[in-house]
């Protein structure tokens, strides 16, 4: 009983000094709270189908901001790795009986082979013609995976994928476990000493290499893993879906993840899972405007461009919280000392 206290007072005594100090992190907390608690607040299918859906693709979006967002390799075809991972896994569970638990990390190794095959010649280019070049590589795959309609289903696709679990309550809790999980890894990732470097060689790639930094070495370790994570979300979504087909790879995926990348502020991670969040329940719960909601949605998107040109949560975060200018831990905005140093905030 003593040690259960001991750690009760210790979790509060986190809480209190190292989340409820700040408004971002308690809406973290309350954003895992609402996905692990989704299920017990409603039994609505369709609604947990969406946030299925919304947790898969924020790992796909996560992914694309691990790449593109840090290290500034503006990708432009990242629905190579979510569709390699998706018919990696098809291929592993169909042919092989390779069970979800499995086929899934199996085809993001695959999407990790993708990722250097795009990486490696990536390297030389930079700007746009690193953009066309990505852009190129889903679209020959593509066609590769069309022409070869015996092994991959043409443009069927392949159908009969192993569900994850039983029934779609167990599925949504397995993805969104998942889910939070890569997530906060991503995150980790990118405040770690490999995320520094990252976004160095984001602002000034000669300098960093100046420095004696593999750059090169690091280019390809943010492709690798971009390709992981994409991949995971790739197969997750082959096995939700009993499917992987053609759509996984299409031109239309590449440019969504970028737009809840932008949408929700690049180079943040928590930016791009947010705008999943926040825009996809929103495309599906607006079908009552039919052939308008896409419109409806482009306009929404131009205005946050417009008026919140780093993102809508990296914004909303500025306007609640802003930096010691001696010591630079965050504090809240209406606060006229630190929180850490008590130096005068304004």
């Amino acid at each position: 009983m003593k040690l259960i206290l001991f750690y009760l007072r210790k979790l509060f005594a986190v809480i209190k000094n190292e989340v409820l100090v700040l408004p971002s992190r308690v809406a973290v907390v309350l954003f895992f709270l609402f996905i692990l608690l989704l299920p017990l607040l409603t039994d609505d299918i369709y609604i947990l189908r969406i946030f299925t859906m919304a947790c898969i693709f924020a790992i796909f979006a996560a992914s694309w901001d691990l790449l593109s967002g840090f290290t500034g390799q503006i990708n432009f075809g990242h629905a190579l790795f979510f569709g390699v991972g998706a018919y990696g896994a098809a291929l592993f569970n169909l042919h092989f009986n390779v069970p979800p638990w499995a086929s899934i990390p199996l085809g993001a190794l695959v999407a990790v082979g993708a990722g250097l095959i795009v990486g490696i010649p990536a390297l030389r280019l930079k700007g746009t013609y690193l953009t066309l070049t990505t852009l190129a590589f889903p679209i020959i795959l593509l066609g590769v995976v069309i022409s070869v309609p015996g092994f991959t289903g043409g443009e069927l696709g392949l159908s009969g994928v192993t569900r994850l679990a039983e029934t779609r309550v167990q599925e949504y809790y397995v993805i969104a476990v998942v889910m939070l999980g890569l997530c906060t890894i991503m995150w980790k990732i990118t405040d770690s000493n490999v995320g520094i470097i990252f976004h160095a060689i984001r602002e000034d790639q000669i300098a960093v290499r100046a420095s004696g930094v593999n750059t090169t070495l690091y280019k390809l370790l943010a492709f690798s893993l971009s390709g992981f994570f994409g991949g995971i979300s790739g197969g997750l979504y082959a096995h939700f879906m009993n499917l992987a087909d053609p759509s996984t790879l299409s031109v239309n995926m590449s440019f969504l993840v970028v737009i809840w990348s932008i949408f929700g502020g690049a180079a943040t991670i928590y930016g791009p899972v947010g705008a999943v969040f926040l825009l996809v329940p929103f495309v599906e719960f607006t079908h009552v405007l039919k052939d308008y909601r896409l419109i409806v949605f482009a306009v929404l998107v131009l205005l946050v461009l417009l008026f919140m040109p780093d993102g809508l949560f990296r914004w909303l975060r500025e306007k609640i919280e802003e930096e010691c200018p001696r010591c630079k831990v965050r504090n809240v905005a209406w606060r006229k000392t630190c929180r850490v140093c008590t130096a005068p905030m304004h």
